[in-house]
């Protein structure tokens, strides 16, 4: 098997990956993101014992565990450029032998879980509700960096979409929730489909001082609907996030906590209050994961 290139696989002098500045062993089964670094803690803060602490740039990592099940969290940042970055270091660290260069015989399949912020667009989905993401739409270029798989339900979910969108140059994709993941996670909780802007401002809708190219975006997504299926939610990571699980062979569901409606123009009262409650109703359910 030819070696991996040390310019397409960077590693730091210690032997850790590049940007993550992490070890092989420093990941667990069960890994946890979030784009803010600074809520890192808020989720090891739950921890039982915290084995490990690393940062570099705005990737910050605790591994720990919780009633004896081992779980990293680490910080990705803003947007899928970010997490390119991130999950392809995450398999690297599980999948390839860093010192040889070759990816391993037998290849690891992490459960990956966003917990994130994000805005509803629909008037009846409430803020300060979590909502799982059971598939998302990216607006962003990063997968079509990559091969996909995409099946016939998604495809045609995809083509009306793209029907339905205002005169635009945009070119969407669409990736899915890890199915077995999502079956663990979703007991009583809403699902829907997420869509991933690559910006926070006219990317999601919004007009501030900067001339909107799509001014119809926000009504063109608020009335998309096929067979009884509608876009719930705006964010800026979860495609990516899919898409690249699924190349890779991991599983993963994202977590959105809506503090805003993009219908109703009203945000959350208390976002740091719901958002550590609902970091404390995910770790709870990671409990079913093997």
């Amino acid at each position: 098997m030819t070696p991996i290139a040390e310019t397409d696989l960077i590693l730091n002098a210690d032997g850790s990956v590049y940007h993550l500045n992490l070890m092989p062993g420093d990941v667990a089964d069960t890994v946890i993101t979030v784009g803010d670094p600074d809520r890192v803690a808020e989720v090891s803060k739950y921890f039982d014992y915290i084995e490990l602490k690393k940062g570099k740039r705005e990737f910050i990592t605790h591994t720990g565990t919780i009633s004896g099940k081992r779980i990293t969290v680490l910080s990705t940042g803003i947007g899928t450029d970010n997490i390119d970055i991130v999950f392809n270091e995450l398999d690297a660290l599980v999948n390839i032998d860093l010192k040889t260069r070759t990816v391993n015989p037998h290849l690891r399949s992490l459960n990956i879980i966003r917990i994130g912020t994000s805005g509803a667009v629909q008037k009846d989905i409430e803020i300060d509700t979590l909502l799982l993401s059971s598939a998302a739409i990216g607006l962003d270029p990063l997968m079509h960096y990559y091969l996909q798989n995409s099946g016939k339900n998604e495809q045609a979910l995809l083509d009306a979409f793209k029907q339905a969108l205002p005169d635009t140059n945009l070119s969407p994709y669409i990736a899915s929730a890890g199915q077995a993941l999502l079956a663990a996670l979703s007991d009583n909780e809403r699902q829907g489909i997420t869509i991933t802007a690559p910006g926070f401002y006219s990317p999601q809708g919004r007009q501030v001082r900067a001339v909107a190219a799509v001014p119809n975006l926000m009504k063109a997504v608020q009335q998309f609907n096929f067979n009884g299926q509608r876009i719930t939610n705006l964010e800026m990571e979860t495609a990516g996030i899919y898409g690249l699980a699924a190349a890779l062979g991991h599983q993963a569901v994202s977590c959105n906590i809506i503090l805003a409606n993009r219908a109703t123009q009203v945000f959350s009262k208390q976002p740091g209050t719901i958002m550590d409650y609902y970091i404390r109703h995910i770790l709870e359910k990671l409990y079913v994961l093997r």
